[in-house]
């Protein structure tokens, strides 16, 4: 290889448009050379124009990419059920791959990401950024070590409302299958919110990149979207060593709030409330606090770890700390919260509250911030809570890997 790096950007508008501007804006441009894009419609790239200045090439699928090209690394930022059929592709063209977050849907999926990744030596990374931030690295390496002590309890919520406009947006937007049949299964938690409830199974992962693994769980979904899928979930999971972890999350609901998260350790508690500035902070049974900073910043490490691995070939690069091995109990988590709850429950439609102009109604269950906000200070689904409209799932086993 020489030294620049080659890369292709497959799926140039929505999320790609913060990898275009990434590179186009790199201060280490001249260690990579953007070479292609793909774009079925490339019309929704924000900074269209200046590629087309640079005379880049844009093609409309993958395969008509590497008729042309062989990128050193190609960045997936397509559709979550499109990323294990890119990424595989682009394994077998000899391609390192980062792909954004979730890994896939299904635990079939991510097995078969697993044999292509094997099959071609590369080096694949998962898009969680938080796992590459600094801060979350740096409280990883506390946890590791035993500083805070056993995990305990791991709490995390994120109140995000999304109006018509989001749900309209594309053709698999709240889907459970797209047109062709493929299950898509588009939620908050594999989906908008799938970055927090990914950050409590990596930070008490055992190794660096590694997440913890669920044995059971517990789900709640709801819907008040007129869409397939659910809007609203509250799910609670429990880990070989007996770390329970209770995830909350909606899009239907009047204000945003979170992610808020709270993890309670044998010796110290972590804490983040997102707002303007705000840091992760353990406080610890000895009366110390740590300041780990903020894990919104170095939100491109991603990609310059997996261009350096790239470059640098990955058996002599140290772990990437989100690839496919800790991006995977996220996605068995997701794949049991629909075993759990296989029939999502509607909310009553007395409590839906619909408003706006057309095409951007926001859509708002009457008083479920608050109900929501009741089961994370408690520790409680909302069924356990009483709520009229709320009914329980069942319990049950998670997968202990993506090839079981």
């Amino acid at each position: 290889m020489g030294d620049q790096v080659t890369l292709a950007l497959v799926g140039i508008g929505g999320y790609g448009n913060r990898y275009v501007s990434a590179v186009l804006d790199a201060p280490t441009s001249n260690d990579i050379r953007l070479i292609a894009g793909v774009d079925p419609n490339p019309a929704t790239c924000k900074r269209l124009g200046e590629l087309r200045q640079r005379n880049m090439p844009l093609y409309p699928s993958m395969d008509a990419l590497y008729a042309e090209h062989r990128p050193d690394v190609v960045i997936i930022s397509t559709p979550l059920h499109l990323h294990a059929e890119q990424t595989c592709l682009a394994l077998s063209r000899g391609s390192h791959v980062l792909c954004e977050k979730p890994l896939c849907v299904t635990p079939q999926q991510g097995c078969e990401m697993l044999q292509a990744r094997e099959r071609a030596h590369k080096t694949v990374a998962i898009g969680y950024q938080w796992s590459f931030s600094q801060a979350i690295q740096s409280l990883k390496a506390d946890v590791l070590s035993g500083k805070l002590g056993r995990p305990k309890r791991l709490r995390t919520l994120v109140l995000w409302p999304r109006d018509e406009t989001y749900y309209r947006r594309n053709s698999w937007a709240g889907a459970t299958r797209d047109a062709r049949g493929n299950l898509v299964l588009d939620s908050p938690v594999n989906n908008a919110c799938a970055h927090y409830l990914h950050n409590m199974l990596y930070v008490t992962g055992g190794k660096i990149d590694r997440s913890a693994q669920p044995q059971t769980l517990l789900a709640e979904l709801y819907r008040a979207h007129p869409i397939d899928n659910y809007d609203t979930a509250a799910l609670r999971y429990v880990t070989a060593d007996g770390a329970i972890g209770l995830f909350i999350a909606s899009h239907a609901v009047g204000a945003r709030r979170g992610p808020i998260l709270h993890y309670e350790f044998e010796n110290a508690t972590v804490e983040f409330r997102d707002r303007p500035g705000a840091t992760i902070v353990a406080r610890f049974a000895d009366g110390t606090i740590k300041d780990y900073g903020s894990p919104n910043d170095d939100r491109d490490e991603k990609l310059w770890l997996t261009v350096r691995a790239a470059r640098n070939g990955a058996a002599d690069q140290p772990p990437i700390p989100c690839g496919i091995e800790a991006a995977a109990p996220h996605t068995l988590c997701t794949w049991a919260a629909q075993e759990s709850m296989p029939e999502i429950t509607p909310f009553p439609q007395r409590l839906i509250q619909v408003s706006g102009a057309a095409g951007a109604r926001q859509t708002v269950v009457r008083e479920l911030d608050q109900a929501l906000m009741d089961c994370y200070e408690q520790w409680r689904l909302p069924s356990e809570l009483g709520f009229a409209w709320a009914a329980p799932g069942r319990e049950v086993a998670v997968p202990d890997s993506l090839c079981s």
